[in-house]
Parts: C-alpha cells; sequence; structure tokens
C-alpha cells in the first residue's frame, strides 16, 4: 500500500479508502487537521478539521455537516 508525504508535507495512503483495501481508494491527512478520502464507489468525504464536513455520494449529491462539538 503506497504511502508518504507530498511536497505540501501532507500524508497520504493508496489505496485507502473507507471502503475498500485496493481499487483507487485513496486518504489524505493534512498538517491542519483536515483529511479527505476518496472511495472506490465514487464516493467522497472531506473534513476541514475547523468544524465542517462534506460528503459527497456517488450520485453527486452533497451533503455538508457540522463537526463541532
Amino acid at each position: 500500500m503506497p504511502s508518504g508525504t507530498n511536497s505540501q508535507g501532507n500524508n497520504y495512503t493508496t489505496p485507502g479508502g473507507t471502503n475498500s483495501s485496493g481499487g483507487s481508494s485513496y486518504h489524505y491527512s493534512n498538517n491542519n487537521g483536515s483529511y479527505y478520502y476518496a472511495n472506490d464507489n465514487g464516493s467522497t468525504y472531506s473534513n476541514t478539521g475547523s468544524g465542517s464536513a462534506t460528503y459527497t455520494s456517488p450520485s453527486g449529491h452533497s451533503s455538508t455537516s457540522s463537526t463541532s462539538k
């Protein structure tokens, strides 16, 4: 499973989506606390690290939610 740190200093793992250990999924974990998942089924999930998260379904429908406690 390839992984490392990109030129911006952010960690990545590929494949690394939430629903697969293979295929084209990947996961970024960024220095600012944000993170991003792209899954084999076409869905994506991103978290800003500052209280907001967005999920996009395979059909392209997005929903944003607050992650603040």
